[in-house]
This record gives C-alpha cells, sequence and structure tokens, in this order.
C-alpha cells in the first residue's frame, strides 16, 4: 500500500497591517560609490505612536527594478528599531539606506511610495487616504564625472504662528561645489504624481521661495493648520541639471500671542583661502523669552570645520560667535550656504526664526610675478600656485599700469581695468608664459604690464596676482617701413625706411654705413644684399628690387656699421621686421582675411582693398582695426584678389612716428564648406508586449533655433550603433522634409542614435549622439505551465523582448533543493521532465534561480531572477521521489 501526502506550499506576503496616518516629511539624497553604483538615503519623518512605521520603505529606482529598502539602525538607537525620537516632538526621524547598482549612463527618477500621509493636512484634502511619495532625478553621465547630491541640513519639519513672516530654509550644502537653485512644486501621491487637489498654502499676502538663496517665505500664515509644501533642489553642473530633489516638508501653523525671535541682518562675506572669519550675533526675543540657536550648512561639513558658540544668552537677548579658520581646500567657486536657527522657548509655543547668508571663500593669487624682455617677446614666470589644484593659468595685458583696489568679492580681473586676456597655459605646473602678440611681435617703446590669475576646474579663478610691467627697448636702428611698392613676380619692389640711429655719430672715425640683410620667403637665415654709405646717418630709405612679391613675407634688418682704422663694426642692436601679407580662409560667400606681420610697430588700422574682376583697379571695400576681416556676399568658386594698407604707430625717441605699409597680394575662393546646423534629436522608447514584434525606438528632430531654417538642406541621415563609443552606421537616409522616423533594432533597443542634415553641395553637419538605455522589461518568465501533453503550454518558454537576450543560465529547484533542470537556452524550453531520469517531475511548486546575459551599450551585465514556478503535471506528489 502506498502512502500519498499533499504537499502545500503557503507563500506569505507581509502586507502592512493598517494604512496608518503617519509619513510627514521626507527626501531621498544619494552619493556616488563607483561605477555605476550609488549609496540612496531616504529620509523620512513619521509619527511617533503610529503602528505603521516600517522597517523597510519600497524604493523603485527608474530602471525597472524595485527595493525594499532597510532602515538604518544607528548605535543607540536600537531599541527604537532605527527610528530615531526627535526631542521634544512627537517625529521619528528615519533614515533608510542602500546601494544601487545601474546598468549604465541615463535619466533615473527615484520613487519612494508608502502609504500614507498624516490625517488632517489642510492643503491636502482628505490626506489620510493620500499616498505619501518623494522621488529624486539622478543622471548618470561619465562626461560630467561622479556626483553627489546636495546635502540638506535643516530638517523638514517645522512650526509657524499666524499673522507672522515664516522662513525656512533647506540648508542645502553640495560635497562637490556643483550650484543649487531651488523652486516651489506640488506635493506629490500614488505613482509620484501631483496630488490633483493640492493648493499651495493661503497666505495674507505670498508664498514664494528664493530660487538663489533657497529661503521659504510665507508672508504670513492666514489660517490655523498642518500644511505640506514640497521644493525642488536642483543641482547644476557645467549648465546641465545633474540632480533634482522633490522635498516634501509639513509645517504646523499655530493662533499665539507668541512672537518669535529677531534675527539681525547677516550680509555675505567673501574671504581668501588661509584668512579667518569671525563675527557675533546679537539675537533678541520682544517677549523676553530666553532662546536657543544654532547653525548649518557648508563650512560644518568640510576638513577642518567652523565654530558656532552661544557665548551667553538671557530673557531676550542671545549673543553668539562665529568663527572658521579656512584653508585652501575649502576654496571653490560656489558660495557656501550657511542657515542661522533661533528658537524662542515660550510656554505657548516655541517660534523661530531663520537667517541664512553666504560665505564664499576664494582662491589666492600667483605669486611672485617676474618679466623677462626678448627683442619683441616678454617672458612671465611665476610662483607655482601651492593653493588648491590649478587647471591653469590666464594671463592678462594691458599697454600702462592700472593700479586698482580689489573689492572684497572679485576674482580674476576685471574689464574695468583694461587689461586683455592674451593667453592660458593648460596644467597646474606650467608657470611660464612667452608673449609674442600672437606671433605679430611685441611693440619697443611701451609699457608692458600683466597680471595673472589660476583658474579651476570647477570654474573658479583666483583673485589677480599683483602688477608687473616693463619695457621693450627700441632697437638701432628702428625700422619704420617695409612696404610693398610693385607686385610682380621678377620685378616687384619693397621699400625700406628706418629712423636716424640714436646716439651714433660719436662711433668710429666718423664714417657709416648700413647693411641691408633679407631672407626670402620660407627661409630662416638672413643674407646680406646691399650696404648703404651714409656719412650723416640721413639715408635710410631702401628699395629692394627685382624680387617676386607675389610671393611673402619677406624678412629684413638693418645694421648699423661703423669704421675704425680701416675696419667695419656692428653696432649690436638691429631690428628684424616682416613684409605685411594676408592669409585667407574661405566659406560659403565669404572668405575672412587675417593681416600678418612681425614687426616693431602696431597697426591701429587696416584698409581692406579687393580687385575689380573686370580691371586691374582695386576698390576699397572696408576698414577695421582688428587683424582680420570677413568680406561677405561673393559669389562661391569665383577667385578674389586682395590687398591691404596697414596704419601703424611706435614711440621712438619721445616722437610717435605714424606710418603705412602696403601688403602683398593675396587670392582666395569662397567655397562653401559650412555644414548646415546640427538637428536636435529627440529618442523615445516604446516596448511591445508580443516578443515577436519586439521594441522600437521612434526618433524626432528639429532646428536649434529659427536661424537654421533657411539652410540649403536636401536630406537627414540616420545613425546608429550598439555601444557608447565606436563608428556610427547608416540606417536610413530621408527626405529634408521628413523629421521623424521609427528604428526597429533587430537586437536590443538599447542605442545611440545621430541624425545628420546634408546640404546641396554635400556639406554634412556634426553628429550629436543621442543614447537611449533600455528600461523596458527585457525578459521574462512564466510562474505556472501544464507539461500534461494536451498541447497547451506543454513548455516553460520565456518571453524574450526581441530576442534581445541570447543566454541565461537558468537552474530549476524542487522542493527539496534537488536540481531538476538546468539550460543556457535564453528560451527555456522546459518540457517539465526531471534531467536525472527524463520522467515527467510531480506537480507543485518549484523554484528556479536565472542569470540573465545582458547586452547594454555600456557592455554586458548579469541579473539575477529568482522565483516560483506551478508546475501540473499530471503526476500526484508524492514523497520519495
Amino acid at each position: 500500500m502506498f502512502r500519498y501526502t499533499l504537499t502545500i506550499l503557503i507563500i506569505l506576503i507581509n502586507l502592512p497591517g493598517t494604512f496608518a496616518t503617519h509619513n510627514r516629511a521626507g527626501e531621498i539624497t544619494y552619493r556616488h560609490v563607483d561605477g555605476y553604483t550609488f549609496r540612496f538615503t531616504i529620509t523620512t519623518y513619521t509619527y511617533r505612536y503610529s503602528p505603521a512605521n516600517r522597517d523597510r520603505l519600497p524604493v523603485s529606482w527608474g530602471d525597472g527594478s524595485t527595493s525594499q529598502v532597510p532602515i538604518f539602525i544607528e548605535e543607540g538607537f536600537q531599541q527604537y528599531g532605527g527610528h530615531i525620537p526627535i526631542e521634544g516632538t512627537d517625529y521619528y526621524y528615519n533614515r533608510y539606506i542602500i546601494n544601487h547598482t545601474y546598468s549604465g549612463p541615463g535619466v533615473y527618477e527615484i520613487l519612494m511610495e508608502d502609504p500614507n500621509r498624516n490625517q488632517g493636512v489642510n492643503n491636502i484634502p482628505n490626506s489620510v487616504n493620500v499616498v505619501f511619495s518623494i522621488k529624486t532625478t539622478l543622471l548618470v553621465d561619465p562626461t560630467l564625472g561622479s556626483n553627489n547630491t546636495p546635502v540638506l541640513l535643516n530638517p523638514p519639519i517645522d512650526k509657524a504662528a499666524r499673522g507672522h513672516l515664516f522662513i525656512h530654509n533647506p540648508g542645502a550644502y553640495d560635497p562637490d561645489g556643483d550650484s543649487i537653485s531651488y523652486e516651489l512644486t506640488i506635493c506629490t501621491g500614488g505613482g509620484g504624481e501631483p496630488i490633483d487637489s493640492y493648493t499651495y498654502p493661503a497666505a495674507t499676502d505670498t508664498l514664494e521661495m528664493d530660487e538663489i538663496t533657497g529661503d521659504l517665505i510665507w508672508n504670513t500664515p492666514a489660517v490655523v493648520g498642518v500644511y505640506n509644501i514640497a521644493m525642488f533642489v536642483e543641482e547644476w553642473r557645467r549648465g546641465v541639471l545633474i540632480s533634482r530633489i522633490a522635498r516634501d516638508m509639513q509645517i504646523d501653523v499655530f493662533e499665539t500671542d507668541n512672537n518669535p525671535p529677531v534675527n539681525p541682518e547677516i550680509k555675505d562675506y567673501c574671504i581668501l583661502a588661509g584668512d579667518t572669519l569671525g563675527f557675533t550675533i546679537h539675537s533678541t526675543d520682544a517677549d523676553g523669552d530666553m532662546m536657543t540657536q544654532e547653525m548649518v550648512g557648508g563650512p560644518f561639513e568640510t576638513l577642518n570645520p567652523a565654530v558656532f558658540e552661544v557665548d551667553s544668552a538671557n530673557p531676550g537677548n542671545i549673543y553668539s560667535h562665529f568663527s572658521w579658520h579656512t584653508e585652501c581646500l575649502h576654496a571653490r567657486n560656489q558660495p557656501y550656504n550657511v542657515v542661522l536657527k533661533t528658537e524662542d522657548t515660550n510656554d505657548d509655543i516655541h517660534l523661530v526664526d531663520i537667517k541664512s547668508f553666504n560665505i564664499k571663500v576664494l582662491h589666492r593669487a600667483p605669486e611672485n610675478l617676474r618679466l623677462s624682455s626678448g627683442v619683441d617677446t616678454i617672458r612671465l614666470d611665476w610662483d607655482v600656485t601651492t593653493c588648491g589644484n590649478a587647471a591653469g593659468y590666464d594671463i592678462y595685458r594691458r599697454k600702462g599700469g592700472y593700479d586698482y583696489q580689489r573689492d572684497s568679492c572679485e576674482t580674476g580681473v576685471p574689464t574695468y581695468t583694461g587689461y586683455k586676456l592674451i593667453g592660458k597655459t593648460t596644467g597646474g605646473n606650467i608657470n611660464y608664459f612667452v608673449d609674442d602678440d600672437n606671433g605679430n611681435g611685441l611693440v619697443p617703446g611701451f609699457d608692458y604690464c600683466y597680471r595673472i590669475t589660476a583658474y579651476y576646474n570647477d570654474g573658479a579663478e583666483s583673485i589677480s596676482s599683483d602688477e608687473m610691467c616693463t619695457t621693450l627697448i627700441s632697437g638701432n636702428p628702428a625700422i619704420l617701413k617695409i612696404s610693398v611698392i610693385s607686385d610682380d613676380e621678377n620685378d616687384g619692389e619693397i621699400e625700406l625706411a628706418w629712423a636716424v640711429p640714436h646716439d651714433a655719430d660719436t662711433l668710429g672715425d666718423g664714417r657709416f654705413r648700413y647693411q641691408i640683410l633679407r631672407a626670402d620667403p620660407n627661409e630662416e637665415i638672413l643674407q646680406s644684399i646691399a650696404f648703404i654709405d651714409s656719412p650723416d646717418l640721413t639715408d635710410t630709405t631702401y628699395i629692394d628690387e627685382g624680387i617676386n612679391t607675389l610671393v611673402f613675407p619677406y624678412t629684413y634688418s638693418v645694421v648699423l656699421q661703423y669704421s675704425e682704422e680701416d675696419a667695419w663694426y656692428s653696432v649690436p642692436g638691429n631690428e628684424i621686421a616682416t613684409s605685411q601679407y594676408i592669409t585667407i580662409d574661405g566659406t560659403d560667400n565669404t572668405l575672412t582675411l587675417y593681416m600678418k606681420k612681425r614687426s616693431p610697430w602696431f597697426n591701429y588700422r587696416y584698409d581692406i582693398y579687393r580687385q575689380n574682376n573686370n580691371s586691374p583697379v582695386f576698390d576699397s571695400v572696408g576698414t577695421t582695426d582688428e587683424q582680420d576681416y570677413t568680406d561677405t556676399g561673393l559669389r562661391n568658386n569665383v577667385e578674389y584678389t586682395y590687398r591691404t594698407i596697414g596704419f601703424g604707430m611706435r614711440p621712438l625717441y619721445n616722437t610717435e612716428y605714424y606710418i603705412q605699409n602696403r601688403s602683398h597680394l593675396a587670392t582666395g575662393t569662397p567655397v562653401d564648406t559650412v555644414p548646415p546646423c546640427s538637428p536636435v534629436l529627440i529618442v523615445t522608447s516604446e516596448c511591445d508586449s508580443v516578443p515577436e514584434e519586439g521594441g522600437y525606438n521612434y526618433l524626432s528632430w528639429s532646428w536649434p533655433d529659427d536661424s537654421c531654417s533657411n539652410e540649403d538642406v536636401i536630406a537627414f541621415i540616420v545613425y546608429s550603433r550598439d555601444s557608447l563609443t565606436g563608428e556610427f552606421e547608416v540606417i536610413d537616409t530621408l527626405n529634408a522634409d521628413r523629421w521623424n522616423t521609427i528604428d526597429f533594432p533587430e537586437g536590443s533597443i538599447e542605442k545611440c542614435y545621430a541624425v545628420t542634415a546634408i546640404d546641396s553641395v554635400r556639406n554634412e553637419s556634426p553628429k550629436l549622439p543621442v543614447c537611449v538605455y533600455n528600461l523596458c522589461a527585457l525578459y521574462r518568465l512564466p510562474n505556472i505551465f501544464t507539461p500534461n501533453s494536451d498541447g497547451i503550454h506543454d513548455e516553460l518558454l520565456s518571453w524574450n523582448l526581441n530576442n534581445y537576450i541570447k543566454r541565461v543560465n537558468m537552474k530549476i529547484y524542487n522542493r527539496f533543493g534537488k536540481l531538476v533542470f538546468e539550460t543556457n537556452d535564453p528560451d527555456i524550453h522546459w518540457d517539465g521532465r526531471n534531467k536525472e531520469n527524463d520522467k515527467l517531475v510531480t506537480s507543485g511548486v518549484y523554484y528556479y534561480i536565472c542569470d540573465v546575459y545582458e547586452p547594454r551599450i555600456t557592455g554586458q551585465i548579469i541579473t539575477t531572477l529568482t522565483g516560483f514556478i506551478h508546475v501540473y503535471s499530471g503526476e500526484d506528489n508524492i514523497i520519495a521521489e
């Protein structure tokens, strides 16, 4: 006789005993651990005596997965199960902490929902039946670097008095030094959606939030009761929104005769790293109440933090002192926000006053700037800054000195000083720079003054160094003119002129001559081409004849020589200068001329001439005081010829010499090489419920602005690739009147796309990649099948979106933990037979572990699925299998 025992597997589902009225306030923050792993903290404030205070909270990660996040039990609060009582209130402070790893870059919304809100919230009707939810948006983008959300240091629970001004500040501190902005928003309920019936609290005047300081100003509460207000705390880096915390806070408004304390106005401060900031605060209370004070903010969260102490307190008065000895590690681009909170101890109700202010710690200036003069260059050297990790140095210059008193918060070199940024170095250890005026050479006779600053990766710039000036000494003889006077391949001419040498008539036996040196185009060595006898030194011109002036530039030097005892000696200090020439860049119907020279004078104006295509006459087309000029409205593929006349000046021997020099001729041809604007691409993914049809990506695009709409665009090209890097492949070419397309990928719908525009001469706009990260359910397993040979559900088959998954490691166990089936086939194809004896397994519940190998654009990841499968095979459960 056989004994059969029916085994029943009972799965218990843990449900909360009641949707209790306990959630009051909270927020979600995170810090980066490594790679795509982040440590999340869900902070809530709940009613202390509610039976629904939980040891776990459900969190959706925005990538299709969820977790039950355990409460963090701090030392000393074990008896409360991790729920920390807030002294003097009926609140619990709770923190739930967990690590979560994402598959790759993307924008993720982290959502926590927990039933329910507390009863009696005035601006949320029937609040006791409204789900409490908070959410935070996370941008994972390796190009923007590691990121941590701001830390909110001031709790989101507060008290206010009807008819009295109420101010609250979240006390946000960003450890990465990113900028923070603030915005009021609507409290959310189920699904993280705004509560339909929500209204902002009534005010006698206004309810507003300062987007810069974070001050929530309620002027003034009109009705007694409990109110919830939500705010966005947004974090920005290089103009990109990288995180958004939705904080939900609760305010109790009371009817009271008590007056809140009053804090003094506290100004914003700027301080140089290494200096100490200290000041005293005197707060008062009109009712003569005793007061307590606390201060929160970034200065208290850093290494070597600030110190805040109450010096003395008596009825109606409290005195405290703030002190911070700053160091270089505190310097950054963004200021530190500090919040002072003063609370009275009135017997009726405790009220507070909030005062927020900013402290900006500035980088110190580079020190010991030194200047060394060359012939037409000046070299700058300075000490490597030891205050912070400088990314490099900015170099500023002006002619003549300018002494100014720096404002306490002023960094860099302000434009009102007349200084201009002329160059920069890259790297904090590169502590020198050679100024040659961008290849034009500096002009002797001027006082050149310099200041330098250090710049940093977070956008900060140090204060300016001390000013240093030097003067380049003019050569002897001083060249005044190198002008092309005849244009010809064989018989071209260039005129040289120079000033009578200074203090030279006492040299030698009174006989003098000038030696003319020249280097032809593309040559570096000066060769002697002529001598000019000049007994009285006044023969100061020379025409260089029979040269090809259609090539350029020519380099000249004039050397003064004197005779003594029948020998000729050269006077040192001769100058070197080039003829003036033009280089031309051609684009669509446009030519840009760049005026070039290396000469000891500066040109303050250029007149531009263009040859008339129907005659040898040159017409004036414009003038500029810059080193470049753009000629527009030209015909593409037509050659144009130009010359310029430069008008210059150089100070010499207490005299200003004004100079005109004619350039070589230059030709250029406009060619349409300008690509169209890059379309702005938006990609959305759609997940299809039928695996055979798969998912798809919908691509749409538009011009970034109206100026692009008239471009000569004939087509759009659509590209895709399967990884963040690598080559794009063309997947479609569309007419210029098409602004969208749908891509049904053969594999994963996780792709990177780009759309470019093509004009009539085949110029193509740059590719601006947009990547979509798969948030669809990629792979699912059923929880029941019936291998009873009736032709219906006889095999266990997976749901594999678009056949996206190519490999799994599936193991199925019976209730005794014995392996009955395993496969690497993503379709599974289990017919219900035991791998050991090829017999049908008995009906019952089986446990599986399935490692799913997911190809992602960031590389392959492994996702582990676990669960139960109900098998109805027609075979009874028998104890001895």
